[in-house]
């Protein structure tokens, strides 16, 4: 029997969430593949993410680019089989992206599939948080109208739920300790708000919340931002004008997702959480596979667990 893992992607439109998904399928099997996982899309997953892919790897064509790729105009689902190498799937982990402005137009139906999922991945512009001391972050990341949805969304939370922050288009700001530390404690303020809702007493207990930096093609870096029609246009550049794809980091977001799952399964069967019973088809070998994963979960250089060490705290 396999078990479903679902998954919510928020952010505004194109601000790189589907970018996200295509750098952790293409660079699986050189990371979380080396525990003898195999990730295998559905045909259209993989159809749409071969596609980005290539959209991906053409933004290096110019050594100066415009911001990424295009945002999807309505929801799609990306569906990946997840299991030992040669073996059909143990679980289907299915990651559900909507457009930004969902949150204003669509709120049952967003409601309903953030309540449904055990993880949800914020995509940070993070050009627009850190440039200009955050000009433009308020217009880009909606961080307000993110923090009164999980007020509506994880109010009365009687599950365990992991959130993922994810700055993207981040390779200027990660290169150094200090530069990590700043982008750090830039999202800490500006996303002030939301971080006090899960630090409160009633969902503490109950949220993890992760930093986890993704560099989505490694070699483009934020040059300038110019705003034209009182919006703002990034610009990127090459590294050198040989620059190759090179995404860093995209298996981290993963890797903390199958660590937090894996440790709510081992809660389960100690009597834990008795109504978590989906991923009791989870065999030694899966188990064992995340706990080596979990064992490559980031810390420094941007990363840090804000709240919910002991949600992520795997014991043998």
């Amino acid at each position: 029997m396999t078990s479903e893992l679902k998954i919510t992607m928020l952010g505004q439109r194109g601000v790189g969430k589907t970018s996200i998904l295509t750098a952790m399928y293409e660079q699986f099997e050189s990371t979380i593949g080396e525990t003898g996982l195999q990730l295998t899309p559905d045909a259209e997953s993989s159809a749409l993410l071969s596609k980005r892919l290539g959209e991906l790897k053409a933004l290096l064509n110019d050594f100066e680019a415009t911001g990424g790729l295009e945002g999807t105009e309505e929801p799609q689902s990306f569906t990946f089989g997840l299991g030992k190498l040669g073996r059909k799937p143990n679980i289907q982990l299915i990651f559900q992206d909507f457009p930004g402005g969902y949150l204003q137009s669509h709120l049952e139906f967003v409601d309903k599939i953030v309540k449904e999922c055990a993880a949800v991945l914020i995509a940070i512009d993070t050009p627009a948080l850190m440039e200009n001391n955050g000009r433009w972050h308020d217009l880009m990341n909606n961080p307000k109208q993110i923090t009164d949805f999980f007020k509506r969304t994880y109010a009365d939370l009687e599950e365990p739920k992991l959130v993922l922050l994810v700055p993207v288009r981040c390779e200027k700001y990660v290169q150094n300790e200090q530069d990590a530390k700043k982008l750090l404690d830039r999202i800490k303020n500006k996303y002030s708000g939301l971080l006090r809702l899960f630090s409160s007493e009633d969902l503490l207990t109950k949220v993890a919340c992760v930093v986890t930096p993704v560099q989505t093609v490694g070699t483009v870096f934020f040059s300038q931002v110019k705003e034209i029609d009182s919006r703002p246009h990034f610009y990127f550049r090459k590294i050198d004008h040989n620059a190759e794809y090179s995404p860093q980091d995209s298996d981290q977001p993963l890797r903390y997702i199958l660590r937090f799952v894996l440790k709510l399964h081992l809660d389960t069967k100690r009597g834990l959480f008795s109504s978590i019973r989906r991923w009791f088809g989870w065999d030694e070998y899966l188990k064992e596979a995340a706990r080596k994963s979990a064992e490559k979960c980031k810390y420094t250089g941007g990363f840090e667990i804000l709240q919910g060490q002991d949600r992520l705290d795997i014991k043998k």
